[in-house]
């Protein structure tokens, strides 16, 4: 494996990059269809096809949360307000807070129900507009939906809590473990709930039983993680190479090392699992951003080292089209073919 971080010796696709004039800090990006959806860092959407950018105001002030359904993109800001985006770039306001508290956290489930935090409170609104809301024991640190059934985790501190919106008779789930919680993801099968902790770990739970799960090693916060197409490995940032997960067997990593792919002397800091294949987009804190194939750990230079962290990845729902966007405003959109989406 290259020790060069700019990875000279190694294939190359960043000539394939089509430069984005974004103008502002990007903070992340998504796909509705072919259109590639940047996050600003204040106030608007860049939306991003193949004939032209277009800049969409949807807050007033800073883009705190952002999620996608993949219809729309979902948005919660300091201004109190989540809204949503259609791919048309036309946007309509979800909720206000009554207290004008900023938006924390959102997500989004492709049925149309989303979830949004304020301070201590989750909110949940169903496809049919219904609304609920449940107050965390702490200020909620992150939500995600469950793959499958109306279920909703929220970290919070000293632990995790699976709430059930549809359900006001069936009392939360509280999954206890000491410290600040922050990011939550399922694992797609629904059998793992795993945390991102304000300590340099993980934490996570095997649903079934309750069993912990410590993944820990990290020389930083884990700001990112991704499942594998399948669900086979959590790709994560936090360390000086990409570090993957086994989640293939009944027991998850429990017992086992992670795989760790990629060296460099800087940081990984995101990170997008390519939807059909082990392929990971692994972006770092020097800007620098390389495709890793899971397998043997082969590497593909996607963008050479620049002035700002990669702060944002995705890529389009049948992998032919990866964007990202930096701390500094430089952005770009790589179509690597192999598929047509509509």
């Amino acid at each position: 494996m290259a020790a060069d971080p700019s990875r000279a010796d190694i294939p190359s696709i960043a000539e394939r990059a089509r430069p984005i004039a974004a103008g502002a800090p990007i903070s992340g990006v998504h796909f509705l269809g072919r259109t590639a959806v940047f996050v600003l860092g204040e106030e608007a959407l860049l939306f991003v096809d193949h004939a032209q950018a277009r800049r969409v105001p949807v807050h007033a002030g800073a883009i705190l949360a952002a999620a996608s359904d993949g219809a729309r993109v979902v948005t919660g800001g300091d201004d109190g307000k989540v809204v949503a985006t259609g791919a048309d770039g036309d946007s309509a306001p979800v909720a206000s807070d009554a207290r004008r508290r900023w938006i924390d956290h959102v997500a989004a489930r492709a049925d149309g129900t989303l979830a949004w935090s304020a301070g201590k409170h989750a909110f949940a609104r169903t496809a049919k507009g219904e609304e609920r809301v449940w107050e965390a024991p702490s200020t909620v640190g992150g939500l995600a939906f469950a793959p499958k059934g109306l279920r909703l985790a929220v970290g919070h501190y000293n632990g995790a809590t699976l709430w059930f919106p549809n359900a006001a008779d069936t009392a939360p789930e509280f999954l206890e473990w000491k410290g600040s919680h922050l990011d939550v993801t399922f694992s797609p099968d629904g059998r793992f709930l795993v945390t991102a902790m304000q300590e340099p770990t993980l934490h996570g739970w095997r649903l079934s039983d309750r069993r912990h799960l410590r993944m820990s090693g990290y020389a930083a916060k884990v700001r990112a993680m991704s499942w594998s197409a399948g669900g086979k490995w959590l790709a994560t940032s936090g360390a000086g190479q990409l570090v993957l997960w086994p989640f293939q067997g009944k027991d998850g990593p429990m017992g086992k090392a992670p795989r760790l792919l990629a060296p460099s002397g800087k940081r990984v800091v995101t990170v997008a699992c390519h939807p059909g294949q082990d392929v990971v987009a692994a972006g770092y804190e020097d800007g620098l951003l390389l495709l890793v194939r899971v397998d043997d750990g082969a590497e593909v230079l996607a963008k050479r080292p620049g002035a700002a962290p990669v702060s944002a990845l995705a890529w389009s729902a049948e992998g032919s089209v990866l964007a990202y966007g930096t701390e500094d405003g430089e952005a770009a959109i790589i179509d690597l073919g192999g598929g047509r989406e509509q």
